[in-house]
Protein backbone atom coordinates (compact mmCIF):
# COMPACT_ATOMS: atom_id res chain seq x y z
CA UNK A 1 0.00 0.00 0.00
CA UNK A 2 1.64 3.49 -0.88
CA UNK A 3 1.33 6.45 1.48
CA UNK A 4 -1.63 8.17 1.18
CA UNK A 5 -0.38 11.58 2.44
CA UNK A 6 2.65 11.42 0.15
CA UNK A 7 0.17 11.12 -2.93
CA UNK A 8 -1.79 14.01 -1.83
CA UNK A 9 1.76 16.23 -1.37
CA UNK A 10 3.29 14.37 -4.51
CA UNK A 11 0.62 13.13 -7.21
CA UNK A 12 2.72 14.02 -9.97
CA UNK A 13 5.73 12.72 -8.40
CA UNK A 14 4.13 9.55 -7.32
CA UNK A 15 2.48 9.10 -11.02
CA UNK A 16 5.68 9.84 -12.98
CA UNK A 17 7.57 6.75 -10.57
CA UNK A 18 4.34 4.34 -11.15
CA UNK A 19 5.10 5.21 -14.60
CA UNK A 20 8.58 3.42 -14.90
CA UNK A 21 6.62 0.23 -13.79
CA UNK A 22 4.09 0.61 -16.34
CA UNK A 23 1.16 1.69 -14.27
CA UNK A 24 -0.26 5.29 -16.06
CA UNK A 25 -2.42 6.38 -13.44
CA UNK A 26 -4.65 9.45 -12.82
CA UNK A 27 -5.00 10.97 -9.33
CA UNK A 28 -7.98 13.80 -10.64
CA UNK A 29 -10.32 10.87 -8.78
CA UNK A 30 -8.82 10.37 -5.99
CA UNK A 31 -7.65 13.78 -5.04
CA UNK A 32 -11.53 14.70 -5.54
CA UNK A 33 -12.22 11.92 -3.19
CA UNK A 34 -9.66 13.08 -0.68
CA UNK A 35 -10.69 16.84 -0.54
CA UNK A 36 -14.10 15.32 0.06
CA UNK A 37 -13.25 13.00 2.69
CA UNK A 38 -11.65 16.33 5.02
CA UNK A 39 -14.67 18.34 3.89
CA UNK A 40 -17.05 15.75 5.13
CA UNK A 41 -14.72 15.31 8.35
CA UNK A 42 -14.51 18.64 9.01
CA UNK A 43 -18.54 19.27 9.05
CA UNK A 44 -19.08 16.45 10.78
CA UNK A 45 -16.84 17.26 13.70
CA UNK A 46 -18.11 20.24 13.87
CA UNK A 47 -21.76 18.86 14.20
CA UNK A 48 -20.34 16.61 16.79
CA UNK A 49 -18.66 19.49 18.67
CA UNK A 50 -22.66 21.55 18.57
CA UNK A 51 -24.13 18.23 19.49
CA UNK A 52 -22.04 18.02 22.47
CA UNK A 53 -22.14 21.59 23.60
CA UNK A 54 -25.78 21.48 23.69
CA UNK A 55 -25.67 18.11 25.49
CA UNK A 56 -24.13 19.68 28.27
CA UNK A 57 -26.32 22.43 28.47
CA UNK A 58 -29.59 20.33 28.48
CA UNK A 59 -29.59 19.35 32.19
CA UNK A 60 -28.87 22.80 33.25
CA UNK A 61 -31.90 24.20 31.69
CA UNK A 62 -34.32 21.25 33.17
CA UNK A 63 -32.91 21.97 36.68
CA UNK A 64 -33.97 25.70 36.05
CA UNK A 65 -37.35 24.78 34.72
CA UNK A 66 -37.00 25.99 31.06
CA UNK A 67 -39.34 23.43 28.34
CA UNK A 68 -36.34 21.33 26.27
CA UNK A 69 -38.53 19.72 23.76
CA UNK A 70 -37.64 21.88 21.03
CA UNK A 71 -33.84 21.49 21.86
CA UNK A 72 -34.03 17.86 21.87
CA UNK A 73 -35.86 17.64 18.51
CA UNK A 74 -33.09 19.90 17.34
CA UNK A 75 -30.54 17.86 18.47
CA UNK A 76 -32.38 14.60 17.23
CA UNK A 77 -32.46 16.50 13.75
CA UNK A 78 -28.01 16.97 14.65
CA UNK A 79 -27.25 13.54 15.34
CA UNK A 80 -29.12 11.69 12.03
CA UNK A 81 -27.64 14.74 9.97
CA UNK A 82 -23.92 13.21 11.87
CA UNK A 83 -25.05 9.52 11.24
CA UNK A 84 -26.18 10.50 7.43
CA UNK A 85 -22.46 12.34 6.97
CA UNK A 86 -20.15 9.20 8.91
CA UNK A 87 -21.86 6.68 6.25
CA UNK A 88 -20.67 9.25 3.21
CA UNK A 89 -17.26 9.16 5.32
CA UNK A 90 -17.26 4.88 5.04
CA UNK A 91 -18.16 5.49 1.32
CA UNK A 92 -15.47 7.74 0.63
CA UNK A 93 -13.18 5.83 2.68
CA UNK A 94 -13.99 2.69 1.32
CA UNK A 95 -13.17 4.13 -2.68
CA UNK A 96 -10.33 5.60 -1.60
CA UNK A 97 -9.14 2.40 0.04
CA UNK A 98 -10.05 0.26 -3.38
CA UNK A 99 -8.11 2.79 -5.81
CA UNK A 100 -5.06 2.56 -3.66
CA UNK A 101 -5.13 -1.41 -3.08
CA UNK A 102 -4.47 -1.96 -6.60
CA UNK A 103 -1.93 0.41 -7.18
CA UNK A 104 1.48 -1.46 -7.37
CA UNK A 105 4.53 -0.59 -5.40
CA UNK A 106 6.84 2.37 -6.04
CA UNK A 107 10.38 0.93 -7.89
CA UNK A 108 13.42 1.93 -5.92
CA UNK A 109 15.24 5.06 -7.79
CA UNK A 110 18.14 3.11 -8.82
CA UNK A 111 15.65 0.56 -10.49
CA UNK A 112 15.31 1.60 -14.30
CA UNK A 113 11.82 1.88 -16.26
CA UNK A 114 10.72 -0.53 -18.86
CA UNK A 115 10.51 -4.43 -19.02
CA UNK A 116 12.43 -7.79 -19.29
CA UNK A 117 14.33 -6.10 -22.47
CA UNK A 118 15.57 -3.63 -20.00
CA UNK A 119 16.91 -5.92 -17.14
CA UNK A 120 20.67 -5.77 -16.89
CA UNK A 121 23.09 -9.16 -16.50
CA UNK A 122 24.88 -8.07 -13.89
CA UNK A 123 27.56 -11.26 -13.67
CA UNK A 124 27.63 -15.27 -14.90
CA UNK A 125 29.24 -17.84 -12.13
CA UNK A 126 30.71 -21.21 -13.98
CA UNK A 127 30.61 -22.43 -17.69
CA UNK A 128 27.65 -23.42 -19.89
CA UNK A 129 28.78 -27.38 -19.73
CA UNK A 130 29.61 -28.67 -23.54
CA UNK A 131 29.54 -31.89 -24.12
CA UNK A 132 30.57 -34.76 -26.91
CA UNK A 133 27.57 -36.89 -26.60
CA UNK A 134 24.06 -36.43 -27.73
CA UNK A 135 22.75 -34.24 -25.12
CA UNK A 136 19.15 -35.40 -23.72
CA UNK A 137 16.69 -33.22 -21.87
CA UNK A 138 15.26 -33.73 -18.45
CA UNK A 139 12.48 -34.66 -19.26
CA UNK A 140 14.15 -38.27 -20.78
CA UNK A 141 16.62 -38.19 -18.24
CA UNK A 142 14.81 -38.04 -15.17
CA UNK A 143 12.10 -40.92 -17.21
CA UNK A 144 14.88 -43.33 -17.92
CA UNK A 145 16.70 -42.84 -14.69
CA UNK A 146 12.49 -43.41 -12.94
CA UNK A 147 13.26 -40.67 -10.86
CA UNK A 148 9.85 -39.14 -11.93
CA UNK A 149 6.62 -40.07 -12.88
CA UNK A 150 5.09 -37.19 -15.22
CA UNK A 151 2.09 -39.66 -16.14
CA UNK A 152 1.04 -41.24 -13.22
CA UNK A 153 1.21 -37.46 -11.70
CA UNK A 154 -0.89 -36.22 -14.15
CA UNK A 155 -3.28 -39.22 -14.01
CA UNK A 156 -3.69 -38.47 -9.86
CA UNK A 157 -4.34 -34.60 -10.52
CA UNK A 158 -4.32 -33.55 -14.10
CA UNK A 159 -1.34 -31.87 -16.35
CA UNK A 160 1.01 -29.81 -14.46
CA UNK A 161 2.13 -32.00 -11.73
CA UNK A 162 4.35 -34.66 -11.02
CA UNK A 163 5.25 -37.57 -9.03
CA UNK A 164 8.53 -38.06 -7.59
CA UNK A 165 10.05 -41.74 -7.56
CA UNK A 166 12.96 -43.70 -5.88
CA UNK A 167 15.82 -41.49 -5.93
CA UNK A 168 13.76 -38.92 -7.51
CA UNK A 169 11.97 -38.49 -4.10
CA UNK A 170 15.46 -38.59 -2.20
CA UNK A 171 17.19 -36.42 -4.31
CA UNK A 172 14.14 -33.71 -3.81
CA UNK A 173 14.45 -34.06 -0.46
CA UNK A 174 18.28 -34.43 -0.24
CA UNK A 175 17.92 -30.53 -1.77
CA UNK A 176 15.59 -29.44 0.58
CA UNK A 177 18.00 -30.73 3.15
CA UNK A 178 20.76 -29.28 2.02
CA UNK A 179 18.83 -26.01 1.52
CA UNK A 180 17.45 -26.01 5.61
CA UNK A 181 20.70 -26.90 6.56
CA UNK A 182 22.41 -23.77 5.23
CA UNK A 183 19.94 -21.41 6.18
CA UNK A 184 19.93 -22.66 9.73
CA UNK A 185 24.20 -22.78 9.52
CA UNK A 186 23.53 -18.71 8.47
CA UNK A 187 21.72 -18.03 11.98
CA UNK A 188 18.11 -18.14 10.08
CA UNK A 189 15.03 -19.08 12.24
CA UNK A 190 13.22 -22.50 10.34
CA UNK A 191 9.79 -21.71 10.06
CA UNK A 192 6.68 -24.25 9.13
CA UNK A 193 3.82 -22.49 8.30
CA UNK A 194 0.23 -23.49 7.48
CA UNK A 195 -0.43 -24.46 3.60
CA UNK A 196 -3.97 -22.74 3.79
CA UNK A 197 -4.55 -18.70 4.48
CA UNK A 198 -6.84 -16.85 5.17
CA UNK A 199 -7.90 -13.37 2.48
CA UNK A 200 -6.22 -11.27 4.48
CA UNK A 201 -2.73 -13.04 3.67
CA UNK A 202 -3.25 -12.18 0.45
CA UNK A 203 -4.07 -8.72 0.70
CA UNK A 204 -1.11 -8.05 2.94
CA UNK A 205 1.44 -9.88 0.66
CA UNK A 206 -0.37 -7.68 -2.02
CA UNK A 207 -1.27 -10.35 -4.56
CA UNK A 208 -4.93 -9.82 -3.59
CA UNK A 209 -6.86 -8.18 -4.96
CA UNK A 210 -5.76 -7.58 -7.96
CA UNK A 211 -4.33 -11.86 -8.42
CA UNK A 212 -6.89 -13.01 -6.29
CA UNK A 213 -7.74 -15.14 -9.51
CA UNK A 214 -4.38 -16.63 -9.74
CA UNK A 215 -4.75 -19.06 -6.32
CA UNK A 216 -6.30 -22.12 -5.59
CA UNK A 217 -9.14 -21.54 -2.83
CA UNK A 218 -10.43 -24.24 -0.73
CA UNK A 219 -14.13 -24.46 0.30
CA UNK A 220 -17.18 -21.88 -1.00
CA UNK A 221 -15.49 -18.76 -1.90
CA UNK A 222 -17.58 -15.64 -0.88
CA UNK A 223 -15.20 -12.57 -1.74
CA UNK A 224 -14.42 -11.67 1.79
CA UNK A 225 -12.13 -12.15 4.77
CA UNK A 226 -13.39 -15.77 5.81
CA UNK A 227 -11.69 -16.83 1.76
CA UNK A 228 -9.19 -19.44 2.43
CA UNK A 229 -6.96 -20.27 -0.02
CA UNK A 230 -3.61 -22.64 -0.69
CA UNK A 231 -0.32 -20.57 -0.66
CA UNK A 232 1.58 -20.02 -3.71
CA UNK A 233 4.42 -18.79 -1.93
CA UNK A 234 5.32 -19.04 2.03
CA UNK A 235 6.37 -15.71 1.32
CA UNK A 236 2.37 -15.29 1.56
CA UNK A 237 2.58 -16.61 5.01
CA UNK A 238 5.64 -15.03 6.45
CA UNK A 239 4.67 -11.86 5.78
CA UNK A 240 1.57 -12.11 7.83
CA UNK A 241 3.53 -13.85 11.05
CA UNK A 242 3.00 -9.96 12.69
CA UNK A 243 -0.17 -8.33 11.15
CA UNK A 244 -1.31 -5.42 13.33
CA UNK A 245 1.80 -6.05 15.50
CA UNK A 246 4.35 -3.37 16.67
CA UNK A 247 7.54 -5.09 16.96
CA UNK A 248 10.61 -3.92 19.29
CA UNK A 249 13.33 -2.18 17.39
CA UNK A 250 15.93 -4.55 19.14
CA UNK A 251 14.09 -7.67 17.85
CA UNK A 252 15.20 -6.59 13.93
CA UNK A 253 16.33 -8.14 12.03
CA UNK A 254 14.16 -10.85 11.86
CA UNK A 255 15.73 -13.63 9.51
CA UNK A 256 13.43 -16.54 8.52
CA UNK A 257 13.15 -18.97 6.40
CA UNK A 258 10.26 -21.60 5.25
CA UNK A 259 9.86 -24.66 3.77
CA UNK A 260 6.07 -25.20 1.85
CA UNK A 261 4.58 -26.69 -1.51
CA UNK A 262 3.77 -24.27 -3.60
CA UNK A 263 -0.23 -24.00 -5.35
CA UNK A 264 -0.51 -21.36 -8.39
CA UNK A 265 -2.94 -22.13 -11.11
CA UNK A 266 -0.24 -20.56 -14.04
CA UNK A 267 -3.08 -19.09 -15.61
CA UNK A 268 -1.77 -18.15 -19.49
CA UNK A 269 -0.34 -19.93 -22.11
CA UNK A 270 2.72 -22.43 -21.46
CA UNK A 271 5.84 -22.46 -23.53
CA UNK A 272 5.79 -25.03 -26.13
CA UNK A 273 9.21 -26.18 -24.16
CA UNK A 274 8.86 -25.77 -21.12
CA UNK A 275 7.78 -29.55 -20.66
CA UNK A 276 8.32 -31.46 -17.45
CA UNK A 277 9.21 -29.65 -14.15
CA UNK A 278 9.59 -26.17 -15.25
CA UNK A 279 6.06 -24.64 -14.96
CA UNK A 280 3.99 -26.55 -12.83
CA UNK A 281 0.90 -25.83 -10.28
CA UNK A 282 2.56 -27.36 -7.22
CA UNK A 283 6.00 -27.28 -6.45
CA UNK A 284 8.73 -27.30 -3.47
CA UNK A 285 10.51 -24.31 -2.36
CA UNK A 286 12.49 -22.93 0.47
CA UNK A 287 12.14 -19.59 1.00
CA UNK A 288 13.73 -16.43 2.86
CA UNK A 289 12.30 -13.88 4.58
CA UNK A 290 13.38 -10.75 6.66
CA UNK A 291 12.39 -8.43 8.22
CA UNK A 292 14.51 -5.00 8.98
CA UNK A 293 14.54 -1.76 10.05
CA UNK A 294 14.49 1.07 6.45
CA UNK A 295 17.81 2.00 6.38
CA UNK A 296 18.97 -1.91 6.75
CA UNK A 297 16.60 -2.86 4.01
CA UNK A 298 19.12 -2.72 1.21
CA UNK A 299 22.01 -4.55 2.68
CA UNK A 300 19.52 -7.28 3.57
CA UNK A 301 18.35 -7.50 0.41
CA UNK A 302 21.63 -8.10 -1.10
CA UNK A 303 22.43 -10.20 1.54
CA UNK A 304 19.69 -12.80 0.32
CA UNK A 305 20.97 -12.52 -3.29
CA UNK A 306 24.82 -13.49 -1.80
CA UNK A 307 22.66 -16.74 0.29
CA UNK A 308 21.01 -17.73 -3.26
CA UNK A 309 24.28 -17.25 -4.82
CA UNK A 310 25.92 -19.39 -2.62
CA UNK A 311 23.28 -22.05 -3.19
CA UNK A 312 23.61 -23.09 -6.79
CA UNK A 313 27.65 -22.60 -6.55
CA UNK A 314 27.41 -25.21 -3.64
CA UNK A 315 25.43 -27.30 -6.63
CA UNK A 316 28.21 -26.47 -9.06
CA UNK A 317 25.65 -24.99 -11.39
CA UNK A 318 25.82 -22.58 -14.16
CA UNK A 319 23.73 -19.10 -13.71
CA UNK A 320 23.75 -15.62 -14.03
CA UNK A 321 22.59 -13.12 -11.83
CA UNK A 322 20.59 -9.82 -13.22
CA UNK A 323 18.67 -6.62 -11.92
CA UNK A 324 15.26 -6.40 -12.72
CA UNK A 325 13.56 -3.30 -14.65
CA UNK A 326 10.75 -1.94 -13.26
CA UNK A 327 8.14 -3.46 -15.24
CA UNK A 328 9.59 -6.56 -14.83
CA UNK A 329 9.24 -6.54 -11.06
CA UNK A 330 6.37 -8.03 -8.94
CA UNK A 331 3.42 -5.71 -7.99
CA UNK A 332 4.55 -5.29 -4.28
CA UNK A 333 8.77 -5.42 -4.64
CA UNK A 334 10.46 -2.20 -4.91
CA UNK A 335 13.71 -3.98 -6.58
CA UNK A 336 14.61 -7.16 -7.90
CA UNK A 337 17.34 -9.70 -8.66
CA UNK A 338 16.83 -13.13 -10.58
CA UNK A 339 19.35 -15.88 -9.96
CA UNK A 340 18.74 -17.77 -13.16
CA UNK A 341 20.17 -21.48 -14.31
CA UNK A 342 21.46 -22.51 -17.50
CA UNK A 343 18.74 -25.08 -18.88
CA UNK A 344 21.52 -26.79 -21.66
CA UNK A 345 17.81 -28.68 -23.72
CA UNK A 346 16.32 -25.25 -23.81
CA UNK A 347 19.24 -22.81 -24.34
CA UNK A 348 18.39 -20.78 -21.92
CA UNK A 349 18.33 -19.10 -17.94
CA UNK A 350 15.21 -20.30 -15.66
CA UNK A 351 14.61 -18.46 -13.01
CA UNK A 352 15.30 -20.52 -9.76
CA UNK A 353 15.44 -17.79 -7.09
CA UNK A 354 13.79 -14.05 -7.06
CA UNK A 355 15.06 -12.00 -4.62
CA UNK A 356 13.40 -8.75 -3.37
CA UNK A 357 12.69 -5.70 -1.09
CA UNK A 358 9.13 -4.65 -0.59
CA UNK A 359 9.77 -1.70 1.60
CA UNK A 360 7.28 -0.47 3.58
CA UNK A 361 4.30 -1.65 1.13
CA UNK A 362 3.39 -4.56 2.39
CA UNK A 363 3.76 -3.27 6.37
CA UNK A 364 1.26 -0.92 5.25
CA UNK A 365 -1.32 -3.28 4.17
CA UNK A 366 -1.07 -5.10 6.99
CA UNK A 367 -0.30 -2.75 9.68
CA UNK A 368 3.29 -3.67 10.95
CA UNK A 369 5.85 -1.65 12.54
CA UNK A 370 7.89 -1.38 14.77
CA UNK A 371 9.09 1.17 18.16
CA UNK A 372 12.15 3.03 16.99
CA UNK A 373 14.21 3.23 20.44
CA UNK A 374 15.48 6.96 19.91
CA UNK A 375 12.68 8.41 19.27
CA UNK A 376 9.48 6.12 20.79
CA UNK A 377 7.41 6.19 17.43
CA UNK A 378 6.08 3.41 15.53
CA UNK A 379 7.65 2.59 12.04
CA UNK A 380 6.53 0.44 9.06
CA UNK A 381 9.04 -2.85 8.98
CA UNK A 382 10.68 -3.73 5.59
CA UNK A 383 10.27 -6.63 4.63
CA UNK A 384 12.08 -8.75 2.23
CA UNK A 385 11.84 -12.49 0.53
CA UNK A 386 13.96 -14.47 -1.71
CA UNK A 387 13.44 -18.15 -2.75
CA UNK A 388 16.48 -20.38 -1.40
CA UNK A 389 15.84 -22.21 -3.21
CA UNK A 390 12.96 -23.32 -5.35
CA UNK A 391 13.43 -27.26 -6.48
CA UNK A 392 11.43 -27.85 -9.91
CA UNK A 393 14.18 -25.63 -11.61
CA UNK A 394 16.86 -26.77 -9.89
CA UNK A 395 16.65 -30.53 -10.94
CA UNK A 396 15.97 -30.17 -14.51
CA UNK A 397 19.49 -27.50 -14.47
CA UNK A 398 20.88 -30.50 -12.30
CA UNK A 399 20.34 -33.55 -14.25
CA UNK A 400 20.99 -32.02 -17.47
CA UNK A 401 24.13 -29.99 -16.46
CA UNK A 402 25.64 -33.51 -15.05
CA UNK A 403 24.63 -35.63 -17.60
CA UNK A 404 26.85 -38.36 -18.82
CA UNK A 405 27.41 -40.15 -21.88
CA UNK A 406 25.86 -43.26 -20.48
CA UNK A 407 22.87 -41.67 -19.43
CA UNK A 408 23.70 -41.57 -15.93
CA UNK A 409 23.93 -38.43 -13.96
CA UNK A 410 26.41 -37.47 -11.38
CA UNK A 411 25.29 -36.04 -7.86
CA UNK A 412 26.89 -32.88 -6.94
CA UNK A 413 29.01 -33.83 -3.71
CA UNK A 414 26.60 -31.48 -1.24
CA UNK A 415 23.91 -33.90 -2.19
CA UNK A 416 25.56 -37.13 -1.64
CA UNK A 417 25.52 -37.95 2.49
CA UNK A 418 21.64 -37.71 1.96
CA UNK A 419 21.71 -39.81 -1.25
CA UNK A 420 24.21 -42.50 -0.20
CA UNK A 421 25.36 -42.47 -3.76
CA UNK A 422 27.92 -40.51 -6.21
CA UNK A 423 25.53 -41.62 -9.54
CA UNK A 424 22.12 -41.71 -10.10
CA UNK A 425 22.03 -44.75 -12.50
Amino acid sequence: MLDINAIRQNPEEIKAKLAKKGCNVDFTEFLQLDAERRQLLQEVESLKALRNKVSSQIPVLKKNGEDVSAVLEEMKVTSDKIKEMDDQVKVVDQKIFDFVSYLPNIPADDVIAGGKENNEMLRVWGSKPEFDFPAKDHVELAKNLGLIDYERGAKLSGNGFWMYRGKGALLEWALLNYFIETHMKDGYEFILPPHMLGARCGFTAGQFPKFADEVYYVGERNGDDSDKFLLPTAETALINMYRDEVLDEATLPQKLFAYTPCFRKEAGSYRSDERGMIRGHQFDKVEMFQYTTPETSDDALMELVGKAEALLQGLGLHYQLSKLAAEDCSASMMKTYDIEVWIPSMGIYKEVSSCSNAGEYQARRGNIRFKRKATGKNEYIHSLNGSGLATSRVIPALLEQYQQADGSVIVPEVLRKWMGCDVLR
